[in-house]
């Protein structure tokens, strides 16, 4: 698609979103069709979709993964309004630098359900995010499926190149050639 052929999609067009019928509890119910382009130029600009893969004694197959959706700004003032927008999220200050981030499943597959019409930059993050967190994990296999997931959303993100492990490997050290 060429830059200066793209479009915004009527709200009608939005997956899975009617205004009218939205829950109480929606994540970005109050949306508009302006605040969801303004918000999917700051993840495309100044924002990380990126994948966890965190031991988990508890699970079954003793992993589990995780979508994290993280948005950079210098100031913290620029950020909290995400909080009320979103009605999710949190603000974390660093040394140099603040974030709004959150690792709810549910309200990041929501939020970039919001986005992805207007996202130009991270169509593909995008996607690979939603996948990871639609895949049921009921099988050594499906486990094995979303690393790769992983491994493949984490190659877009820059620092992620620099110190990233390879998820799929590391689970399969993990099972015994018998299971």
């Amino acid at each position: 698609m060429k830059a200066d052929s793209y479009t915004t999609p009527p709200v009608s067009e939005v997956p899975g979103d009617t205004l009218g019928s939205m829950r109480a509890n929606a994540v970005g119910k109050r949306c508009s069709v302006a605040e969801r382009a303004y918000l999917a130029g700051l993840i495309d600009g100044d924002g990380a979709i990126m994948a966890l893969i965190e031991p988990m004694h508890e699970k079954r197959f003793r992993f589990r993964v995780r979508i994290e959706l993280k948005i950079t700004q210098k100031n913290e003032r620029d950020l909290m309004f995400l909080n009320e927008l979103l009605g999710c999220g949190s603000v974390r200050k660093n040394r140099t630098t603040c974030d709004w981030l959150t690792r709810d499943q549910q309200h990041i597959l929501r939020i970039l359900s919001l986005v992805r019409p207007y996202s130009r930059m991270k169509q593909r993050q995008i996607a690979f995010a939603s996948k990871i967190i639609d895949t049921p994990i009921r099988e050594r296999r499906d486990l094995l499926r979303v690393a790769r997931l992983a491994d493949a959303l984490s190659k877009f993100n820059v620092r992620s190149k620099l110190r990233r492990k390879n998820y799929a490997t590391m689970i399969q050290e993990h099972f015994s050639p018998n299971d």
